[in-house]
């Protein structure tokens, strides 16, 4: 809630039962309300007296807080309250009834009404909750009607996610998006709708979606299977025979994987490891958003891959796996003997002729054939999910633009992120903001746009910190909306929440469900790590941090999994550790300023005057404001010492402690949640009131 008068001076009141009394008053005004009524719903629990005692002192407060100058807009009689006055413009009442009716209005539905006055009183908050009820159905009934008025299937899935922003449970929403999807030619965008639609309805009210629901859905199947099938019937033919062969249809952005069991090569008889291992790794991959993992199939010869034992089995060279309905194949070979196990396993692009896109060797020490298993597939897991998108990413590059999907603006983004070259990182929010516009319902296109936000404020390019730092926010809580099981989307949205809004105890609990939702997703690890940094907990954050090294350790992040190390390694009093780590860091990326940062107050803890110098000049090169003062401002950690402990390195390595940059730019301000406001329009019209 906020109170404003034309000339921008605050008139919220101190008290927050004074605040309630104002919002009471402003959502009936212009018509009084009784003493007694507001006495009961802000004083309940209190005898007569005591709350109409109450209630005076409140009026006065507001009266002293409003002034002289807008006396006349309170009005105060034995029996009534009331707030009125042609100057006064309250937005709870414009949204309550709008003049017109836009699509951006929507947007102005989805925060709950007054959210910082929760828990005031019993009966104030079933007032409340009445109220925001209220507002709730206005904006649903605004929505059905922006949906009713679509004709074109983007534009109706971006309303109707906008709908189920206000209401996850409205069918009516689901069951656009799915159809809206399916005529698009997007089966699987709209099958994986219609998953998301039943895991929200269990979720909500252990309910499943209704008869017309599952009859849309099954029209989509059957409408899908003949082209399915007349595209599969012959999945070995090849060109040779003189049929041509159609490329199979599939989902637009989805990867089809295929993980074949492994060949066992120098033993008599499988152990069962090859097939195990393949299917552990089709689970892990099967948890990554945008990647398809289709079932392992037989060896043309009928046996199934694999699972002879012997060497020699089919090979890309040979032309065997022409014809397979995969975009990629996972496959490789196992050797054992002396108590050690050596697995090869090779990443091949059946788009490119049979490529090998990534190939790697684990070898291992046999203790338990199962925690082997365990071990093995997360770890190769874990690998490959940052290879198909540096993979992917490559392919989109040569896309024609008319032919570019949602993921592939998105894969094309994130190089330049993680280059973090300005011109190249301002254009990846370019296409950024293209992937969103292509796909409104995508998750982890709002997650990681709320991340650009977050380095965007990181790296102090920023000209307005504080708006960079609320859209982050609000992006970051829309991509967790729109799909509660995407792991990446979740943990991003998570680390948001902790650097920017200060939030570490909440950002842990996004990044628990992220890692329950896939625990070989590396960049949820690291970003755990840190938020139980920012609480003090810093050799847990070494666990964690850690662990996503473990996981992936040639990651396109892995320069920010460095930098994640440098910190808490200083808190625990190992300089020489941050200082190695950092040198690490900066070399593999030079231009991610955080690296400098804790390098630089580690050093200075060294009195190692040199390097300090050196690093603090590139440091200012990439924020020529940066100081002490930023430094603190900027900083999520929770515990004094750890703040001191940090700025006093920084000022031992000679860092400013004052910054001569413009005020604005200094840091990002704690996420604050402004839910309504009482917005002045009219600028020839005296207004005091602003929500």
């Amino acid at each position: 809630m906020a109170v404003e008068d034309t000339k921008g001076r605050n008139c919220l009141p101190r008290t927050r039962k004074t605040r309630a009394l104002l919002a009471i008053l402003a959502l009936a005004s212009p018509k009084p309300v009784l003493r007694l009524h507001l006495a009961g719903l802000l004083w309940s629990r209190r005898e007569n007296e005591q709350a109409r005692a109450s209630l005076r002192q409140s009026v006065h407060e507001l009266q002293d807080t409003l002034g002289a100058a807008w006396s006349h807009v309170f009005i105060a009689d034995r029996h009534h309250l009331a707030l009125r006055g042609a100057e006064l413009d309250i937005d709870a009442l414009a949204l309550a009834q709008p003049a017109s009716v836009w699509q951006g209005l929507l947007d102005r539905y989805e925060d709950a009404l007054l959210a910082d006055l929760d828990g005031l009183d019993p009966a104030f908050d079933r007032w409340l909750e009445e109220e925001r009820g209220r507002f709730a159905q206005i904006g649903r009934s605004i929505g059905e009607g922006l949906l009713a008025q679509c004709e074109e299937p983007v534009a109706a899935i971006e309303v109707a996610e906008q709908l189920l922003a206000l209401d996850r449970r409205h069918e009516g929403a689901w069951r656009t998006i799915i159809r809206s999807h399916a005529e698009r030619g997007d089966i699987g965008k709209a099958l994986g709708s219609y998953d998301r639609c039943r895991s929200v309805l269990a979720e909500a009210a252990g309910g499943r979606p209704s008869l017309e629901t599952e009859d849309l859905v099954s029209r989509i199947r059957a409408q899908t299977l003949p082209i399915l099938v007349a595209e599969t019937a012959s999945p070995f033919a090849s060109s040779a025979t003189g049929v041509a062969r159609t490329e199979p249809r599939r989902e637009r952005g989805a990867i089809r994987l295929r993980v074949v069991p492994l060949r066992s090569i120098g033993q008599e008889r499988d152990d069962g490891l090859g097939s195990g291992l393949a299917e552990e790794i089709s689970a892990g991959l099967s948890r990554f958003r945008g990647i398809s993992c289709v079932p392992a199939l037989l060896w043309p010869s009928g046996s199934v891959a694999g699972a002879s034992g012997l060497a020699g089995g089919p090979d890309i060279g040979d032309g065997t796996w022409s014809g397979v309905e995969a975009d990629l194949i996972l496959d490789g070979t196992i050797q054992s003997g002396l108590g050690r196990v050596r697995v090869i396993v090779r990443l091949i692009d059946m788009r490119a002729g049979g490529e090998i896109v990534w190939a790697s060797r684990f070898d291992r020490e046999v203790t338990d054939a199962l925690a082997l298993q365990d071990e093995l597939g997360a770890t190769i897991v874990a690998q490959v999910d940052p290879v198909l998108m540096q993979h992917e990413s490559r392919r989109s590059a040569t896309t024609r633009a008319p032919d570019l999907t949602a993921q592939d603006l998105l894969l094309q983004a994130l190089p330049a992120m993680y280059r973090l070259d300005r011109d190249s990182f301002l254009d990846a929010r370019r296409l950024l903001d293209m992937s969103v516009r292509a796909d409104p319902g995508s998750a982890v296109a709002h997650a990681w746009l709320a991340y650009w936000d977050l380095l965007y404020v990181g790296q102090g390019w920023a000209a307005d910190p504080a708006s960079s730092t609320a859209e982050a926010a609000r992006l970051a809580e829309r991509a967790v909306m729109l799909d509660p099981g995407d792991a990446r989307a979740m943990t991003l949205a998570g680390h948001v929440r902790g650097f920017l809004g200060r939030h570490p105890e909440e950002a842990i609990t996004l990044h628990e469900r992220a890692i329950a939702l896939n625990p070989n997703l590396a960049i949820a690890w690291c970003f755990s790590g840190l938020s139980h940094f920012y609480l003090g907990r810093h050799e847990e954050a070494l666990r964690r941090i850690g662990q996503a090294i473990r996981l992936s350790p040639s990651d396109p992040h892995i320069f920010f999994f460095d930098m994640a190390l440098i910190m808490p390694h200083l808190m625990n009093g190992d300089c020489a550790s941050s200082v190695e780590i950092g040198r690490r860091a900066v070399e593999l990326n030079p231009l991610f300023s955080s690296s400098y940062k804790g390098y630089l107050a580690a050093l200075g803890w060294m009195d190692a005057k040199p390097e300090a110098q050196e690093v603090l000049h590139r440091l200012l090169m990439l924020e020529p404001g940066f100081s002490v003062e930023a430094a603190l401002e900027r900083s999520p950690l929770l515990r004094p010492e750890d703040l001191a402990r940090y700025a006093d390195g920084l000022r031992r390595a000679g860092l400013p402690e004052i910054s001569m940059a413009p005020a604005a730019t200094r840091g990002a301000p704690v996420i604050e949640h402004t839910l309504i406001d009482l917005v002045p329009d009219a600028p020839h019209s005296p207004s005091p009131l602003r929500h």
